[in-house]
This record gives C-alpha cells, structure tokens and sequence, in this order.
C-alpha cells in the first residue's frame, strides 16, 4: 500500500520520485506531497525508464491499449470459467472507465475494448 504524507509530517523520503528533477536538485526534496511506490529490484533501472521511457500512466496505458486489441481478436478455445469470464468482463469494464476518463480530458485511448 503506498504511503502518502504532508509536508513536515514525517519521513519525506522517496524510493523512486518521478518529481526529483523538478523538485529537488540538490537531492533533498521540496515537494508538497510525498509518495512511497513501495521498492524496487533494481532502482536505478526503474528512474531511468521513468524519466527516459515513460511514466507508470503512460506504460500502463499502453499495455491497457495492447489487451483492448488481444479481448477484440479473443476467441477461446474453450468455454472460460464463471471465474475467467469475470476477470475478462473486469477487465473489459476497467479499460472502457479509462477511454471514459481519457475521452473527458480530450484524451484518446489507441483502442477500445
């Protein structure tokens, strides 16, 4: 579960700080609002594709946008399970409430569900 707090309202430290290059220069941050996402194997990795590849919306939207084309092209093989069908329809429903979200602030999802 991440970890949110206020200024002064503790241990302001990240492990991983999508705001660092904005907000803190010198490496002590200056932020409003600290947020833990928790560790990470390899830290340095996960900065650097943060602030060189992607952001965690933009990644996940785009594996979002990758299983809208495989649920448009899925045909079972065989009849899926009351428990696989709900995890399909969960997640059919979560990327169509995303495209919503998207659609409201003028952004596109790639595909839809």
């Amino acid at each position: 579960m991440p970890d949110f707090q206020l200024p002064l309202s503790g241990n302001v430290t990240q492990t991983i700080s999508p705001w660092t290059a904005f907000f803190s220069p010198m490496g002590n941050q200056a932020s409003l609002i600290s947020i833990n996402l928790g560790t990470s194997s390899n830290p340095p990795v996960e900065a650097q594709v943060l602030s060189d590849v992607a952001s965690y919306g933009k990644q996940l939207g785009r594996i979002g946008d990758a299983f809208g084309v495989l649920l448009a092209h899925f045909k079972p093989a065989r009849p899926l399970t009351p428990v696989e069908d709900k995890a399909i329809r969960d997640l059919t429903r979560m990327l169509d409430e995303i495209a919503h979200v998207k659609d409201r602030h003028g952004s596109k999802a790639s595909v839809s569900p």
